[in-house]
């Protein structure tokens, strides 16, 4: 790794598949980076070092379903904080919230326990890759709902050009990336 910078780094070890899921889509896939025990340190370590001084420091980190689930709960472990799972509807086992939001063709909701957060807790919110930034808005209005305070969403990947991630910060969300892959 030596003489690169760690979003290269990354970069580097993201897969991309053409024509999936449809032609014409080029897929970014993160699943090297996990694979790689060194990668995957590494991609850790990009978030602590962010996360873990006190201005930066969260209460409790949130995970989307289901890839942020694995960053989340690693990061959470890491930093020494609870970590909360964003479900995709159905699959949480007790009293719930949730947000539904619009895809490209039809919608999606995600939900989240009534208990699992607390009033003024501030909570990351993380994920794979912000494409559209319909999931990552939706656990936002969620955690908010709840009253707890969203001080940034995390991921991996930006796709800008799907409009993601201006669509997060102009909802008022700060947001966090490690590679871009706009125009790629």
């Amino acid at each position: 790794m030596q003489g690169i910078s760690v979003n290269q780094y990354l970069r580097d070890h993201i897969r991309t598949v053409q024509d999936w899921p449809a032609p014409g889509v080029q897929f970014r896939d993160i699943t090297p980076l996990l694979q790689d025990a060194k990668v995957f340190r590494v991609l850790i370590d990009a978030f602590v070092q962010r996360y873990k001084g006190l201005g930066q420091r969260p209460d409790v980190v949130a995970g989307l379903d289901a890839r942020g689930f694995i960053l989340g709960a690693v990061v959470a472990y890491e930093l020494a904080v609870g970590f909360v799972p964003i479900r995709k509807k159905g699959k949480l086992p007790f009293t719930t919230v949730q947000e539904t939001y619009e895809l490209e063709y039809g919608s999606a909701t995600v939900e989240l326990h009534t208990d699992a957060v607390k009033v003024g807790q501030r909570v990351l919110l993380i994920d794979d890759l912000i494409a559209t930034g319909g999931t990552m808005m939706a656990g936002k209005k969620l955690l908010e709902r709840l009253g707890a305070q969203v001080i940034e969403a995390a991921a991996i990947v930006d796709l800008p050009e799907l409009g993601g991630s201006a669509r997060l910060r102009s909802g008022g969300l700060s947001l966090f990336t490690l590679v871009d892959f706009e125009g790629h």
